[in-house]
């Protein structure tokens, strides 16, 4: 209901997504890192914003139906919010408690990519929140609590991580907000893919790499939460007005699965044969088997991860058929396998019954 409210505000308003006839083109037909490496380039090299600019945009992309300022840390979707913030006079500025005042949220932290010019400034993934929430969950990632530690005036919460992989402190918007920073992540690993050199490590990321756990989290809130109205003019409203690029995961919402959830194989040189791989079972609890198409002994890197990150085997092995890995002493759950040679890489996603 409450996203059926946000349609209704803004279909009159906004009217469908404007999206430039064959703007994606050159990702039709494409799966896995083929498609990502496809709409990296699509939407690359993007007019960037200054970070002063941010302040004026906003007035722009995250503006109410009533005019005031579209805060998801305070909003409260077809009900009655505990403060609204006027752009510009309630600005940011010091804070103390909330509705102080607003101020500019890089959903993906600035430390995480260093404050490098593009991402600190990318309008896809910063957005005018309430000064004190935005103090409130800092660097933490987001993630899904079940026993808070605090709880903001619209019901978003700070506490321990309640997904499997992560168990630290993370930051759980309000269920109508889920989606829109999900796809916010998949833009930013997408955008900055093979940008990324400078960026570091942290609980929820390398680089520009999205690790497991947060992923599974992410993929989770994409699904639950749709892609709203609000966020179709927005996303207009950047490329129109500012960017001159797209969130091609709020055009194309089924392409998240396509490059994440789908196991597939990369072939880096195709004009001469390539391994590709496949395993079975799955799920399995003693063993499972890695077969090759090829018995010419190449050799291959098989990379283990849990569902944090952490790698759990990483080997080099001469395939003649396939290989037989152990996993009887794994904790059940989750594990990403990654098989490569100089020319391919298979990928798959693994459960330990």
């Amino acid at each position: 209901m409450k996203k059926l409210f946000a349609l209704i505000l803004f279909i009159s308003a906004f009217g469908i997504a404007q999206i430039p006839p064959g703007y994606y083109n050159a990702a039709q037909g494409l799966t896995g890192n083929p498609l990502k490496i496809a709409l990296h380039n699509i939407i690359d090299n993007h007019t960037q914003v200054s970070y002063n600019g941010l302040w004026t945009a906003f007035q722009k992309t995250d503006k109410k139906p009533n005019g005031k300022v579209w805060d998801m840390y305070s909003d409260v979707p077809g009900g009655t919010p505990p403060y609204q913030f006027t752009f510009v006079t309630d600005q940011c500025g010091n804070y103390a408690v909330e509705g102080d005042c607003y101020n500019r949220e890089h959903s993906w932290p600035q430390s995480w990519f260093n404050q490098v010019a593009g991402p600190v400034s990318d309008l896809f993934h910063i957005y005018p929140t309430d000064g004190k929430v935005n103090g409130i969950r800092g660097n933490d990632p987001y993630g899904d609590v079940a026993i808070p530690t605090l709880t903001t005036l619209n019901g978003s919460k700070s506490g321990p991580c309640s997904n499997p992989g992560y168990s630290q402190t993370v930051f759980e918007p309000i269920s109508e907000y889920k989606g829109d920073l999900a796809r916010s992540y998949f833009y930013m690993s997408t955008r900055y893919y093979s940008e990324d050199g400078s960026w570091t490590t942290s609980p929820a990321t390398n680089k520009s790499t999205i690790l497991p756990w947060q992923m599974n989290v992410l993929l989770q809130w994409h699904h639950q939460d749709p892609v709203s109205a609000k966020e179709i003019a927005r996303n207009d409203s950047i490329y129109y007005k500012y960017q001159n690029n797209r969130n091609p995961f709020i055009d194309n919402p089924q392409w998240a699965d396509s490059i994440w959830t789908t196991d597939n194989t990369v072939f880096i040189n195709e004009l001469t044969f390539a391994h590709s791989f496949s395993l079975y079972p799955n799920p399995a609890s003693d063993n499972f088997s890695i077969t090759s198409n090829s018995n010419n002994g190449e050799k291959s890197k098989v990379l283990i991860m849990d569902i944090s990150g952490k790698t759990v085997e990483e080997k080099e092995e001469s395939f003649t058929g396939s290989l037989t890995i152990d996993c009887s002493h794994w904790q059940a759950g989750l594990y990403f396998i990654s098989v490569s040679t100089n020319r391919s890489r298979s990928n798959f996603k693994f459960v330990k019954g």
